[in-house]
């Protein structure tokens, strides 16, 4: 157990808030420095660089006459820049009607379109960019299954001991040979076709030998993962639970499991559990749950929200810096492609608008990654970082992407829009994005 999951565990639902306020004030702060540092780059000077709102709790000047602080109200952040009234970037007419030419020019209101337009979307940026570098550091930490299938830490399952050890370069199981990992179709067919037993003959390569030993079914019915908010979550199923039976019925696979969930269509099912030596009975329901496809579609599945592997955990090879950073830019990818497809899918009635969630939903997602250790709460921040980044590029006035659509009118007009337009548009641009939070809230407190 490493630190998150020591701290989670003795806090319970009391660091819910915590995680949340951590994973969105390390989004906040990378998002708003996109828009401070593009735009001292550009020329424009900043005087505000808040992490949080309302009343200040820290804060301190610069060499260059920004004052960076931190406020009492730790959901978002803002730059005001030079020639700002407010947060909310909107003109202080009577303080640039006072500047002269040369201060206009590092104003945000001065400044050129194309250096005005750069500062706005650098927020955004930022936050792609860290996604991908977090994607990126945790492909190349975890690394890859190289050629052969080594064996490293076993789980503790309840048929162990095995004569598996730890280090064993298994080459079959139950007399099939174990095709490669590069082939996902010919393993799925492997897999697919390994007798459903609890304890296998596995061949080995050991100490220079060969060995027939004893081992675990490879995709043994256990906790690898759990989905934040799902059924097995809230019924406090844990990592390293393993099923061993359903309804009565022993299972030693995964693939039993998953058969049973999504063959119930919804039917609650009586699950027997060994945790750690202890046996327990769980009644669980299953859930509808949209899920994306590859083609942009979604498809709607029963799930109780756990996540499978191998018996053990094989040894991977370093991923090359190059390859693990193409896909992390995939994975950011697919991450704003589902985000796009989900939310036309929800407009259009095809899934259920309860897959939008909103601040207590993210907030309890937070806390549960952070439960199950650092590297699923970092990776949750990288996840986030991408929504919020593009929920920000969506062309809604008091967003990103607003601003970037009346720098558009401009580039096509000369000049920009009437001050009385924009702030009419900016106070429905701000009715529009309350509605969407208390949509979400309500989706959190109301959908099952």
């Amino acid at each position: 157990m490493d630190i998150l999951s020591l701290i989670s565990g003795i806090g319970g639902g009391g660091l819910t808030v915590l995680w949340f306020v951590l994973a969105l004030s390390i989004i906040v702060a990378i998002h708003e420095y996109g828009h401070y540092i593009v735009g001292r780059w550009s020329g424009i000077g900043a005087d505000v660089f808040s992490l949080g709102f309302g009343p200040v709790i820290w804060s301190r000047y610069d060499k260059r006459g920004t004052k960076w602080q931190i406020a009492a109200i730790p959901l978002g952040g803002y730059v005001k820049f030079k020639g700002d009234a407010n947060a909310a970037s909107g003109k202080d007419g009577e303080a640039m009607d006072e500047m002269s030419e040369e201060e206009r020019r590092h104003t945000m209101h001065g400044a050129p379109l194309w250096a005005r337009a750069a500062t706005v979307l650098a927020g955004p940026v930022f936050n792609f960019i860290l996604s991908i570098i977090i994607f990126t550091g945790v492909m190349m930490f975890n690394g890859q299954i190289g050629s052969k299938l080594i064996v490293g830490e076993i789980w503790d399952l309840p048929e162990a001991p095995y004569e598996l050890q730890q280090g064993d370069v298994v080459t079959a199981i139950a007399g099939a040979e174990i095709p490669s990992f590069d082939d996902p179709a010919a393993f799925d067919e492997f897999a697919k076709a390994m007798p459903k037993e609890a304890v296998l003959s596995y061949s080995v390569e050991r100490d220079g030998g060969t060995l027939e030993v004893s081992g675990p079914f490879l995709y043994p019915p256990m906790v690898q993962s759990l989905a934040p908010r799902s059924a097995a979550y809230n019924a406090g199923l844990e990592v390293g639970d393993v099923f061993t039976a359903i309804d009565g019925a022993p299972i030693v696979a995964f693939s039993q499991l998953k058969e049973a969930v999504e063959g119930g269509e919804g039917r609650t099912l009586s699950l027997t559990v060994d945790r750690a030596g202890t046996v327990d009975q769980f009644d669980l329901t299953p859930r509808r749950v949209d899920e994306p496809q590859a083609d942009g579609g979604f498809v709607t599945h029963w799930r109780i929200g756990i996540g499978g592997g191998l018996a053990f955990d094989p040894a991977t090879e370093t991923l090359p810096a190059g390859e693990a950073f193409m896909a992390g830019v995939r994975q950011t990818g697919r991450i704003m492609e589902g985000s796009v497809s989900g939310l036309y899918h929800m407009i259009t009635g095809a899934i259920s608008s309860c897959n939008l969630s909103g601040p207590v939903g993210i907030a309890q997602t937070s806390s549960a990654m952070a439960s199950q250790g650092a590297q699923s709460f970092i990776w949750f921040i990288a996840v986030l970082s991408t929504a919020i980044g593009l929920l920000n590029l969506f062309p809604i006035p008091m967003l990103d992407g607003g601003h970037l659509v009346f720098y558009a009118y401009e580039a096509v007009t000369g000049k920009p829009p009437a001050d009385g337009v924009l702030r009419i548009l900016m106070t429905a641009g701000l009715v529009l994005v309350l509605s969407m939070m208390v949509f979400g809230l309500t989706n959190d407190l109301f959908c099952p």
